[in-house]
């Protein structure tokens, strides 16, 4: 025997689809705030005006920088327009995830007479490290890059020399 279809049945499997909608919708939303906020700078506003002219400022100062990691940590060249190392520069860097700022962390760098070098070996993966330069006569200089560190590995087995 079958039950007929009432009001009451239909009502409630409308409330109980749309509740497992609704359900699901918040949790991929706490789920999407709780990994990346999405902020980057506190105020876009003041951070557009003064876009141009930082930029200018980097740009006059002719400095390339580039990151890498090491089995040392992380290393960080900058060097001038004439391709020289740039010394006595205070740096700091915040290193976070691309997609989360769980297991960030602050990278202390000192310079070895040919790069800055930070002793904190990051986990495997990437990582975007936010960095600021600070020299003499004020000039100043930030940036992201990216940094991979790769899996570590197992040194390879070598077959011992028959004789």
């Amino acid at each position: 025997m079958t039950r007929p279809l009432t009001g009451r049945m239909v009502l409630a499997i409308f409330v109980a689809g749309f509740g497992i909608i609704i359900a699901v919708n918040l949790l991929m939303a706490s789920f999407a705030t709780g990994t990346f906020p999405g902020l980057v700078v506190e105020n876009s506003y003041i951070a557009s005006q003064e876009f141009d002219r930082n930029r200018a400022e980097q740009e006059a100062l002719g400095w390339t920088v580039s990151m890498e990691h090491d089995a040392g940590g992380v290393v960080a060249r900058i060097t001038d327009a004439a391709g020289a190392p740039v010394h006595r520069l205070a740096l700091t860097a915040h290193a976070a995830r691309p997609s989360t700022d769980q297991g960030a962390r602050e990278l202390e760098f000192f310079d070895d007479g040919s790069a800055y070098r930070a002793r904190f070996d990051l986990p495997p993966g990437l990582w975007r490290v936010n960095l600021h330069l600070a020299g003499e006569g004020g000039a100043t200089w930030q940036g992201e890059a990216r940094v991979f560190v790769p899996e570590a590995r197992p040194a390879a087995l070598v077959p011992e020399a028959r004789e």
